[in-house]
């Protein structure tokens, strides 16, 4: 079975349920954007939600999805930095403990936290103080660190330093692994928009994307901008939340139905159907499965507080899935 390594924002994420987006606009936070915040402001967002319901979980884009491959039987390792505080040994102890190799560099800078911001109805809105996890840089790369894997997947946050990103796919490439990347957020894209396509057309083998990435990176609407994403790499995803995901391979579009659920919260589901769509396309299954098993975990995520969901839920999972 092959190996997927993982390189991303190590955040520990608090998550609070808002009575109303009135929290929001308090905040000046853009209702389903990702906002880096400094130290004080996120200490501000995290005083000024106190009287809320909160839970608090490891987090970060591409460690989702590296838990839920985890999760699902994959072999996996985790790149990222954080401090040398409670929530750094938080993240490393629960990717430890869900047989994650954690390939984690120590700061005296406090861990990233990120401050997740959840709506009524149930749209997520990330108040982000990257911390020790912004300190990654190319330097701390090595070829060596890709050895024995055969995947690798980025999250899109991560293309705001722009040599760690360069850096990291050449390795990649140079040891033959596959290159994913999870879009992440629409002002992300359009912030990097440059740097993004041509990463993507030089390095990436698999580009997930939901509707607003999407039309941010090619200004079109999914139909028309699945197109523009297959022509530069091996497989495009384009997501539509509740109307299922669109998936694009050797000319062919291949439509997938999303799964009924019950959202309370949809922080970490694009993150946990790129691990089903990655753990069926290592099993070698049809792209329609592949896609399957994507909505399927993503579902599943958007009917529980936050990204991680219990063991329970995940052994019903896998029995869905491999039956």
């Amino acid at each position: 079975m092959a190996k997927v390594l993982g390189i991303g924002n190590a955040l520990v994420d608090i998550l609070a349920q808002l009575e109303s987006d009135e929290t929001l606009n308090k905040f000046n936070l853009p209702k389903g954007s990702m906002q880096l915040v400094d130290a004080a402001t996120s200490i501000k967002v995290n005083e000024g939600t106190n009287n809320l319901k909160k839970e608090i979980a490891s987090g970060g884009s591409a460690a989702n999805t590296i838990h839920g491959l985890a999760k699902m039987g994959i072999e996996t390792g985790f790149i990222g930095k954080v401090g040398q505080d409670e929530f750094g040994k938080l993240f490393h102890d629960d990717m430890t403990k869900n047989g994650i190799k954690p390939l984690l560099l120590k700061s005296d800078t406090p861990s990233g936290k990120a401050m997740a911001l959840i709506s009524p109805d149930s749209e997520r809105t990330f108040a982000t103080y990257l911390g020790a996890a912004v300190e990654v840089s190319d330097n701390d790369l090595s070829s060596d660190l890709y050895e024995g894997y055969d995947f690798f997947h980025i999250e899109g946050y991560l293309v705001q330093n722009h040599e760690l990103i360069e850096t990291a796919v050449k390795f990649a490439k140079e040891n033959g692994l596959k290159v994913s990347l999870d879009m992440a957020s629409y002002n992300v894209v359009e912030d990097n928009l440059e740097f993004l396509k041509r990463i993507v057309k030089d390095y990436v083998d698999i580009v997930f994307a939901n509707e607003e990435e999407a039309k941010s990176f090619t200004g079109k609407e999914p139909e028309e901008a699945i197109h523009d994403f297959g022509d530069l790499c091996e497989y495009a995803i384009v997501k539509v939340g509740k109307e299922g995901s669109m998936i694009k391979h050797n000319g062919e579009i291949t439509i997938v139905d999303s799964i009924n659920a019950k959202s309370i919260d949809t922080t970490g589901a694009g993150d946990l159907y790129a691990s089903g769509f990655l753990y069926g396309l290592i099993s070698g299954f049809p792209l329609k499965k592949c896609g399957q098993i994507g909505s399927i975990l993503a579902g599943k995520t958007i009917e529980v507080i936050g990204p991680k969901m219990n063991e329970k839920k995940w052994e019903k999972l896998r029995i869905m899935i491999l039956s």
